[in-house]
């Protein structure tokens, strides 16, 4: 639920302003309105602490230390890490350069300087090192003063002894300042000191806790310091402070019992139209697991309706119409289960995310068992798990209206599959339906009648959903009673117009010609009438709502994306059955694991991706304005806060 807001004016005498304060971080109900638009930069003790906790955060957690320590010491603690981690940054480029260096000179082998040196000391001569390409180095190789003294991929490396230094165009010169082993030893010692820092970095992990509650007290007092300072002073020489502040309408009771005690004293003023109003969501149970997933995405308006209770339903319904296998609904769920047993303290928004995953998993058990899905096997009708499955009904039931009206489909069926022709009811034309393939017996007419069935489920969902995303703000919008129209029209009339046999005609609800008839005029009279509403609502703006026919369309059909995936998924599991079949039994057991762990994978990535999508951008389309900032009052920060 938003939650509207108001805009208070708060007056009261100097020696409470304190107190007031204090109070009003420990209730954390009041947003004080800044003057300033700059977002004040955190003070440096702060900072630190939350660098050594992004640290220590990376490592495995370690056994809290024991023992009495000062917040002087705890910071000092938390400085070290930071220093530290600066080090061990400052030493791993030291060890890149050594590599780099060591990679250079080894193909030259380990020899001393000092050697070198003495020769060209007592034998008046200069000793060089070069590096040439292998398909430059041949003429080099005969040439007086140049030893070939290795290769390393595509470089030869020479050694020259002349009385003065040689210098070519083709030859590259290596300096060598160090020798391989004083290198090798210099990285060795390198190591040695980034092993030792990580150790002492781990040691002081063990703070971790008391670094985070150091933190939560010095943001505590920052924060507290930060509204006080935006405290004005009406009167010149009056000991009396004001300040404007956002309370939630919900609260205005808390606020005066705050104040009571004080010489504070508040009053509504009005809202300016330059304001920024915070968005203030109120929710508990399902809305609040809701509102997590409304988060993701934008914040809503402080005009806007709530969401979060009708993202969460409609998400978790898409999510499972995608996955669409109860097998791995259950898969999930014993997952779920296991992680709980093995972590059973979930807190704030990890508790959340726990139940949301659950009601989740869930409904893709509830769906898989309604479309009869079983890890992609193919399950046949007259088993007890088809026999419960509600899509046997509906198929049973469109079989029946064709049989009946002997139209072109019946025909159609009769002519691929002649033992159909006998049947007398929807169930036997089902049962008949059957063909041999390569892979066994096929429920030809069931599977193609389900997937139809399927297909016109995710349109008729999106036309829902759509509809009550214009529901929702058609009294803001008045020609979203005439959209709402059409679309019932346009289900009513396209499956007429193509040809094709809706729920609506073989469940009995309405003729098929009837349903024609009817949902033509409606589509007229839905957009004759969007554009009269909007005409009267927005005067000449009011033409630009025909584009809104395209809108719509390419909305509705975005939800064919439902049984897409689905059927995505259902080929996916299937074909790594049959290979796992072919392959043999113990072969075939890691072949069908390792698929159906990749399909469960996808599955997941395209649930949560587009489960979202269709409330992020085709719902939200219609009823959501967004925009916003939610409410941010001073309050006491605590360790198990979300």
């Amino acid at each position: 639920m938003i939650t509207e807001v108001k805009k208070y004016l708060i007056l009261g005498t100097l020696e409470d302003v304190n107190r007031f304060y204090e109070r009003a971080q420990k209730e954390g109900f009041i947003e004080f309105i800044s003057s300033s638009r700059r977002p004040k930069e955190l003070p440096e003790k702060i900072q630190v602490l939350l660098k050594a906790l992004k640290i220590v955060k990376k490592i495995p957690k370690q056994a809290e230390c024991e023992g009495e320590w000062t917040w002087e010491e705890i910071q000092g603690f938390a400085e070290d890490i930071v220093d530290l981690k600066a080090s061990i940054e400052k030493r791993r480029e030291e060890e890149r350069i050594l590599e780099a260096d060591i990679a250079r000179i080894s193909p030259l082998g380990d020899f001393s300087l000092e050697d070198i040196r003495y020769i060209e000391k007592e034998g008046h001569c200069k000793v060089q090192f070069f590096c040439v390409k292998s398909s430059k180095a041949e003429k080099l190789k005969d040439k007086e003063g140049f030893f070939l003294v290795g290769s390393f991929f595509d470089l030869d490396y020479f050694m020259s002894i002349s009385p003065k230094p040689l210098t070519s165009h083709d030859l590259m010169e290596m300096r060598i300042d160090l020798s391989l082993g004083d290198l090798q030893d210099q990285r060795e010692a390198v190591l040695e000191s980034i092993h030792s820092m990580e150790a002492e970095i781990k040691r002081l992990a063990g703070y971790m806790h008391h670094f985070q509650e150091l933190l939560l007290e010095d943001l505590n007092r920052y924060h507290l310091e930060s509204a006080q300072q935006e405290v004005s002073y009406p009167l010149q020489g009056a000991s009396l402070f004001c300040v404007e502040a956002w309370i939630p309408s919900s609260k205005i009771s808390k606020m005066f019992s705050l104040l009571s005690g004080l010489s504070v004293h508040c009053e509504q003023i009005q809202i300016e139209s330059t304001d920024s109003l915070p968005t203030v969501m109120e929710n508990t149970g399902i809305p609040r697991l809701g509102e997590d997933l409304v988060r993701i995405y934008d914040v809503p308006s402080c005009r806007d309706k709530d969401p979060s209770g009708w993202v969460f339903w409609f998400f978790a319904l898409f999510f499972a119409m995608i996955i669409a296998d109860a097998g791995y609904g259950l898969l999930y769920l014993v997952s779920l289960l296991f992680l709980k047993w093995k972590l059973p303290a979930f807190k704030g928004a990890g508790k959340r995310l726990f139940k949301i995953a659950m009601a989740l998993s869930i409904s893709i058990v509830l769906w898989g068992v309604l479309t009869c899905s079983y890890f992609g096997l193919n399950i046949s009708p007259n088993s007890f798990l088809g026999k419960i499955s509600p899509m046997q009904f509906l198929v049973a039931k469109k079989a029946e209206f064709h049989l009946t009206q002997k139209d072109e489909v019946y025909k159609e069926w009769v002519t691929t599959l002649p033992q159909v022709a006998p049947a007398k009811t929807g169930k036997e034309f089902v049962a008949l339906g059957v063909k041999e393939t390569n892979l066994g017996e096929k429920h030809a007419v069931y599977e193609s009648f389900a997937d139809s069935i399927l297909l016109e489920l995710s349109l008729l969902i999106g036309i829902m959903h759509v509809t009550l995303s214009l529901l929702r703000y058609s009294l803001r919008n008045w020609a979203n009673f005439g959209w709402i129209a059409f679309l019932i029209g346009g289900y009513l009339f396209f499956p007429t117009m193509l040809h094709v046999t809706s729920m609506a005609n073989f469940l009995g609800w309405v003729h098929p010609e009837m349903a024609g008839a009817v949902g033509k005029q409606l589509v007229y009279v839905g957009i004759g009438s969007a554009l009269v509403l909007s005409l009267f609502q927005h005067k000449w703006k009011g033409f630009k709502e025909l584009t809104k026919v395209i809108e719509l369309f390419g909305d509705i059909l975005s939800y064919l994306r439902l049984y897409a995936l689905a059927l995505a998924g259902t080929i996916l599991a299937e074909t790594f059955n049959g290979m796992g079949e072919a392959v043999g039994l113990v072969g075939g057991f890691f072949v069908i694991v390792l698929g159906h762990g990749i399909n469960i994978s996808l599955g997941l990535m395209a649930g949560v991706i587009h489960g979202l999508r269709l409330n992020f951008i085709e719902w939200y389309h219609y009823s959501f304005e967004g925009g916003g900032r939610f409410f941010n009052p001073l309050k006491l920060l605590k360790l198990e806060d979300d």
